[in-house]
């Protein structure tokens, strides 16, 4: 099986995701028609993928810190140029899949920069249930 073209937009890491290799050029293709759960496909076509969600839905009170260094590497003029993206661990159903809190992608609209930061300083977990019981 293969995959068809993606026409969406290519995000652009400054750096590669923490633990998926190289890849820093991946499409961002949204998975629902609301803007809830998109996936992050890597543009040079090695299949790597991850899940991501925006996190106000699941998460409203969610509203991470971004240190300097990433607002810099991305060049954020300002907060509404930001979107965060949260990278999911799908388990066998949504009741077990996770969502890592603490590492959040950030990406500047602007741009079409991205980074992932891990927020210092903070309780937030790594792996918080998707849907709580």
């Amino acid at each position: 099986m293969t995959d068809a073209p993606v026409t969406a937009p290519i995000i652009e890491f400054v750096s590669p995701i923490m633990g998926f290799g190289e890849q820093t050029a991946f499409h961002l293709v949204p998975l629902d028609e609301e803007g809830t759960l998109w996936s992050l496909r890597d543009a040079s076509g090695s299949g790597l993928r991850l899940v991501v969600v925006a996190p106000t839905r699941f998460f409203p009170g969610y509203a991470p810190e971004i240190d300097d260094e990433t607002v810099a590497a991305l060049d954020l003029r300002d907060a509404t140029e930001a979107a965060v993206l949260n990278v999911v661990t799908v388990g066998d159903d949504p009741a077990s899949s996770t969502v890592n809190l603490l590492a959040p992608i950030v990406i500047n609209h602007r741009t079409m920069r991205a980074a992932q930061s891990v927020l210092v300083g903070t309780d937030l977990p790594l792996r918080a249930p998707l849907i709580s019981a």
